[in-house]
């Protein structure tokens, strides 16, 4: 079953291979988990045990390797800031009208659930775009900082929103998890400055004994163990540590050896039960979520595009309305805890696929047209 796994995973690098598609690579994990799974074939069964419990895994990393990608340490970050927070903040408010709409249109009651939605970034997915496109100029750098303020905020409320009758529940278990994730980062930090790190880093490299990642491991399943026994999910307690490293400084060798366990097995293999649990022949019994799915993607453009009134380029705006982390993390929650009904995880997937495409247009757009590349910035 590993070895279907790891070959079948195999198809996202394929299809982001070409660069002018500027795909990501979880397209191509998420079809394949699709077709393997009840929708097509029936070869994967996301409701395994360990199937799921690597799964799980895989998803406390994801969100720790997204975490550590948002650049706390970026001068750039800090410097549009308050424009940042504001267009989050502008844009979370227009999310609540469509959410409302759609909630009442299509009979879910899920509002505020739309709203975080709609709202939301994806830093683990715009960064990487921005990098390789070398995207730069005053547009994009205000953009980084919205993004990782709509993406934190979105991540934290989602557990609250996705479950309102176990909100206060959820809001001390989120509490107690970022509390716990503030507490390492005071330490953490007191070992950085005092050299601790990097002697741990020399002794672990000369000894090949790999204590960085095995004690960053360590942390975060703890973070994750005590989510999970307050009522929160993993994915708050990943994020919450992936903040925390960034925030003290990730050390290069670190990096490296999260991109390969993460990128390599884990993430894959989450992604692959994602697709697996989400049965698209629910969306043939209740084709209206199709619609859904078309009209959350819709509505988060157009709240995230409606920032050109504030200076923000329309192709910058759609960009920031990319959104991954926070649709999957909505669509595991809510198929674990039975809160969604048939057809709705598929749907809220459908509406993240259709931000990643108009991301991807909007970004090469961009390029073609020099209007935020490195060279007009220079």
């Amino acid at each position: 079953m590993l070895a279907v796994i790891s070959l079948a995973a195999l198809l996202g690098p394929l299809l982001a291979l070409p660069k002018r598609w500027h795909l990501p690579v979880v397209l191509g994990e998420l079809v394949a988990g699709v077709v393997l799974g009840p929708s097509v074939i029936g070869y994967l069964n996301a409701g395994n045990a360990t199937f799921t419990f690597l799964a799980d895994i895989g998803f406390a990393l994801i969100m720790f390797v997204a975490g550590a990608r948002v650049p706390l340490r970026d001068p750039n970050l800090r410097a549009g800031l308050r424009t940042g927070v504001l267009r989050a903040a502008c844009v979370g408010l227009l999310a609540v009208v469509p959410a409302f709409l759609l909630a009442r249109a299509f009979g879910t009651g899920h509002t505020a659930l739309y709203a975080v939605l709609m709202a939301s970034s994806s830093a683990a997915l715009i960064l990487p775009i921005v990098d390789s496109l070398s995207l730069a100029g005053r547009p994009v750098l205000e953009m980084l900082p919205q993004v990782a303020v709509a993406d934190t905020a979105c991540i934290v409320a989602l557990p609250l929103v996705i479950d309102p009758v176990h909100a206060a529940r959820a809001a001390l278990g989120a509490l107690a998890v970022t509390g716990c994730a503030a507490v390492l980062f005071v330490v953490l930090r007191r070992l950085e400055r005092g050299g601790y790190r990097r002697r741990l880093h020399r002794l672990s490299e000369e000894r090949r004994f790999a204590l960085e990642l095995r004690i960053s491991l360590v942390l975060l399943f703890a973070l994750a163990a005590l989510a999970v026994r307050t009522h929160v999910s993993i994915m708050l307690a990943g994020f919450s540590f992936g903040l925390v490293v960034s925030a003290v400084g990730e050390p290069r060798r670190l990096a490296k050896q999260l991109f390969a366990l993460t990128e390599g097995f884990l993430g894959p293999l989450f992604f692959l039960w994602l697709g697996a649990s989400l049965d698209l022949r629910q969306l043939g019994s209740h084709p209206s979520y199709i619609l859904l799915g078309l009209l959350l993607g819709a509505g988060a453009l157009v709240a995230h595009a409606a920032m050109r009134v504030g200076g923000q380029p329309v192709a910058v705006g759609v960009l920031a309305a990319a959104q991954l982390g926070v649709p999957v993390a909505a669509a595991t929650l809510g198929t674990q805890l039975h809160l969604l009904k048939p057809g709705e995880a598929a749907a809220l997937m459908l509406g993240a696929l259709v931000t990643i495409g108009a991301a991807t247009l909007a970004s090469s757009l961009s390029v073609r047209a020099d209007s935020v590349p490195a060279a007009a910035a220079r």
